[in-house]
């Protein structure tokens, strides 16, 4: 990501609905995208986890279909 950022220097400005942005490095933004997807997502994680908690174990029991013993055959 650093080699994409140090390439990408030229400086663009962000447009959403009406805003616009001041102009900064490309770079500078898939820095910042980055870090706003890392912290996004340690943030939903606990929430998706606690919303399985609800499902039981219906994913084990899903999975133990597939599972063949050996000594049947």
């Amino acid at each position: 990501m650093a080699i994409i950022s140090v390439q990408n220097a030229t400086p663009v400005s962000l447009k959403f609905l009406t805003f616009q942005s001041i102009q900064i490095p490309m770079g500078l933004v898939l820095a910042f995208s980055a870090v706003v997807g890392l912290i996004g997502m340690a943030l939903l994680q606990p929430l998706w986890g606690l919303a399985g908690i609800g499902q039981g174990n219906s994913r084990l029991e899903d999975d133990a279909e597939f599972f063949v013993d050996d000594e049947d055959f």
